[in-house]
């Protein structure tokens, strides 16, 4: 349950939304990555050298547009890694990406400062100063990626795995309900699919939590929620239309009676977990009085 890093399990660290990645997508919507303004400054930055290198000669109007892209690619990459790393830091449990974006970033940084350095100068000591200064000041302003796992330990990897995957199926779920609902152009209506999928993702955690809830909770992430998402596109599609009232009143009873079986079922399953956790403390206790550690 990891990354995208992962909020949740995923070991791998691949850049497209899916398991390995924590959610970046919209599944965790609404958690904004730190420092997500100095990021987009990143894009703003390099734009100079567009305009300025086509007062060079070739070489240096080719050096220019290189660098261009190179820092354009740095840019993206620290975006990436922020945001992996706020999916990572709402979650409990997650691993360390396989994929260290805002590291490379730095790197392509202090490489993208460097050509550009060279352009200005011939001295070796113009692109060698903009290089450290490049590393440098990117560690500074966005800090390093998650490098260990957080709350992993003695979690069973395969089924881990299949909590992430499942998850991550319920998440695209969820951003489509997102994307469908902004065509009803109606703000309260936005504000109410949000709710439905704050309590949706309320059980998401607790099966990353518990990957043996997965089993009582399948049913929910891709039945339920893929009619949630069907039901959500069509709606929208015919409310944008005729604004219909009535069409609107059922869509948000059906959210009130998804929401309630959701709740009701990820109570269900914290209570399973608290039985399972009784059961588990009387079994030691009988254990302890009958080798005489404790009375009985």
């Amino acid at each position: 349950m990891a990354q995208r890093y992962g909020g949740r399990f995923s070991p791998d660290g691949s850049s497209q939304p899916g398991p390995q990645d924590a959610p970046q997508a919209r599944g965790w919507a609404g958690r904004r990555p730190r420092s997500g303004g100095r990021a987009n400054l990143l894009f703003i930055a390099p734009l100079p050298l567009v305009f300025t290198a086509f007062f060079k000669e070739p070489v240096g109007l080719a050096l220019d547009l290189v660098a261009f892209g190179i820092l354009m690619a740095a840019a993206f990459l620290t975006r990436e890694g922020l945001k992996a790393e706020a999916a990572y830091d709402a979650r409990k449990i997650a691993r360390r990406p396989a994929v260290p974006r805002k590291i490379f970033g730095s790197v392509l940084t202090s490489l993208g400062l460097a050509l550009a350095g060279w352009t200005s100068g011939a001295e070796l000591l113009n692109p060698l100063i903009f290089g450290v200064l490049g590393v440098v000041l990117h560690f500074l302003s966005f800090g390093p990626d998650p490098l260990t796992d957080k709350g992993a330990e003695g979690i069973d990897q395969f089924q881990s795995d299949r909590v992430a995957r499942a998850v991550d199926e319920a998440e695209k779920h969820l951003a489509a309900m997102s994307d469908a609902i902004l065509r009803a152009g109606d703000r309260s209506l936005e504000r109410r699919v949000e709710k439905f999928q704050a309590t949706v993702k309320t059980m998401f955690r607790t099966i990353e939590d518990d990957p043996r809830d997965l089993t009582g909770a399948r049913k929910y992430l891709s039945v339920y929620l893929l009619g949630a998402k069907d039901a959500t596109v069509k709606f929208a599609d015919l409310y944008s239309r005729t604004r219909d009232q009535g069409a609107r009143a059922d869509y948000e009873s059906l959210l009130d009676d998804l929401e309630a079986n959701f709740s009701a079922q990820t109570e269900k399953l914290l209570g399973d977990n608290r039985t399972d956790l009784d059961i588990e403390i009387e079994v030691l206790r009988d254990r302890l009085a009958r080798e005489g550690v404790r009375p009985e």
